[in-house]
């Protein structure tokens, strides 16, 4: 069964880092594009960061160019971002998605984690 799992989620202050950790089960992540997604309360999801399977290049929100780093490692099937300079409107519960493909060409996914919160707050 296809699993994903993100953890990493926490509260930290304005200008602080985080990482977030997507875990694939069940299947290999190596023939799979991953997205990380983001929903705040009231607001409706939205794709921040996107890595394709066979090149790996990346697709970022323009909300978070410069600041947010997607990773895959597919050795331990896990796909990483790196959220640097947290701003409160970062807050939201973040999910990982995974497709079967190569590249990043739309935000459009079928599988999907539970999601980890991230709360940016002084």
């Amino acid at each position: 069964q296809l699993q994903l799992v993100e953890s990493g989620g926490d509260l930290v202050q304005p200008g602080g880092s985080l990482r977030l950790s997507c875990a694939a089960s069940g299947f290999t992540l190596d023939y799979y594009v991953i997205g990380w997604f983001r929903q705040a309360p009231g607001k409706e999801r939205e794709g921040v960061s996107c890595i394709g399977s066979r090149d790996g290049r990346t697709n970022y929100a323009d909300s978070v160019k410069g600041r947010f780093t997607i990773s895959r490692d597919n050795a331990k099937n896990t796909v990483y971002l790196q959220m640097n300079t947290l701003k409160p409107e970062d807050t939201a519960v973040y999910y990982c998605a995974a497709r079967m493909g190569y590249y990043c060409s739309d935000w459009i996914f079928d599988n999907w984690g539970q999601g980890t919160q991230v709360t940016v707050s002084s």
